[in-house]
């Protein structure tokens, strides 16, 4: 910090010129004063320029996060000035001078802080925005548990070089900080390896996001609905009502299916009708499929064939499509289908095939 003119002294000039005799210590307090009232002045000032032009000039911009940064800056910036202020109140005060080495220490220990805590309110506005960025474009929650552990990770990295600041500047020797530092990580690392597996884990699946809460998945042999991810596990509620927890470690080692990222369905069955069916009514099956399928407005037809002549039936093969990721609503689709195949069939007298078997007795006369 540099040094700003001696007010103390310029004051005790103009009272001397006014034949007004006092001691020095009360021009210092006088100037200690004044320049702690300029600072709340000016730092009034600069609040009153944020929130009048920058937070008007940030709503014209298309996107948010400029007023954000506004609004999570101005206060720190105002107490910045606030700061600056009383560092050049004392520095008037010669009384302070034996001292003044730690003072100077001490505000710009501060100061340093003051400014990591802005780098950290930065780095909320960005994340926020990030996280409220990709809900909007892919249209789901992202875990606000380990959303808010990454945050403090990084403020975490931003106290850290604080205080490696703070070192430096105290003219403390870094080289056996760092080797303790680093000695100290290896052993929490490997007495906390199982932890940090699971920690690295989740960071993997909040990034890479193979699945989202609420999400229907299979992991291994376990199906349910994700109801919870945390740092260190994730919860699965099974389709029998218990609730699974396994390490994040385990999830990202086995193959997961999630059938929330499907976009339709696909459904294969077949259809034997008795050998006793007319050729023209079996030219008519593929046609009456096909309608009874497209009822839906959320079903495709792939294909309908005539496959082959079974044992004892003439089988038909269908595949098809519903669009939708929703089981219980394709389920429902496929049951209102069967039904109307169901009907169309009697209504052409199509008879479906059943197991059987004809037997023919020669009997000799």
């Amino acid at each position: 910090m540099f040094k700003i003119p001696n007010v103390a002294e310029m004051i005790n000039e103009l009272l001397r010129q006014s034949r007004i005799d006092v001691d020095p210590i009360v021009s210092q307090i006088i100037a200690a004063f004044i320049i702690i009232a300029s600072a709340f002045i000016i730092g009034f000032v600069v609040y009153h320029v944020f929130e009048r032009y920058f937070t008007k000039l940030a709503k014209k911009t298309k996107t948010k996060i400029d007023d954000e940064i506004i609004r999570n800056v101005k206060k720190p910036i105002y107490f910045l000035v606030i700061l600056l202020g009383f560092y050049y109140a004392f520095d008037q005060l010669t009384a302070l001078d034996i001292y003044w080495g730690i003072v100077a220490q001490i505000f710009l220990y501060i100061g340093i802080l003051l400014v990591a805590f802005i780098v950290t309110r930065v780095i909320n506005v960005f994340v926020a925005w990030y996280a409220e960025k990709s809900e909007k474009k892919e249209k789901r929650t992202m875990s606000r548990n380990i959303l808010m552990v990454f945050r403090k990770l990084l403020h975490l990295f931003v106290y850290i070089f604080a205080f490696i600041a703070i070192l430096y500047i105290s003219k403390i020797d870094l080289s056996g900080a760092v080797v303790g530092l680093g000695v100290t990580g290896i052993a929490i690392a490997f007495a906390l390896q199982n932890i940090l597996g699971d920690a690295f884990s989740a960071f993997s699946i909040y990034f890479d996001r193979p699945f989202e809460i609420g999400d229907f998945v299979i992991i291994g042999d376990k199906a349910g609905t994700v109801s919870n991810i945390s740092m260190k596990s994730t919860r699965i509620q099974l389709l029998h009502g218990e609730e699974l927890i396994l390490s994040n470690k385990e999830i990202t080692s086995v193959q997961i299916r999630n059938f929330k990222k499907m976009q339709k369905r696909r459904v294969e069955f077949t259809i034997g009708v008795t050998y006793n069916t007319p050729l023209e009514k079996l030219k008519k099956i593929p046609d009456i499929l096909k309608d009874c399928i497209l009822r839906s407005e959320i079903t495709e037809v792939n294909r309908i064939h005539f496959k082959e002549y079974g044992p004892f039936s003439l089988i038909f093969e269908v595949v098809y499509f519903v669009k939708t990721a929703d089981y219980n609503r394709n389920m429902d689709i496929r049951q209102k289908i069967n039904f109307d195949i169901k009907e169309a069939f009697e209504k052409e007298g199509i008879q479906f095939a059943f197991p059987t078997q004809t037997i023919q007795l020669n009997k000799e006369s």
